[in-house]
């Protein structure tokens, strides 16, 4: 089951899991004033990323593709 990220109209942001046909058919309902007109909160999302370490061989495409594939 999804979990979704809310904020309703009175101020409040929640989490909460429900399925997708709960969160379209406005069940959802805030858990401090009642109301189901909630939009979707986005956060920010980390990624990591590695470096290549020096006994990798480089790509032999490193010409074409500027060494950044996986080959």
């Amino acid at each position: 089951m999804p979990s979704y990220d809310l904020k309703c109209r009175c101020g409040n942001q929640f989490n909460v899991s429900a399925s997708i046909s709960e969160r379209t058919g406005k069940r959802i309902l805030c858990p401090e004033c009642g109301s189901n007109e909630l939009e979707a909160v986005f956060k920010s999302v980390g990624i990591l990323s590695s470096r290549r370490s020096p006994e990798m061989p480089s790509c032999p495409n490193a010409h074409v593709c500027g060494g950044g594939c996986a080959h």
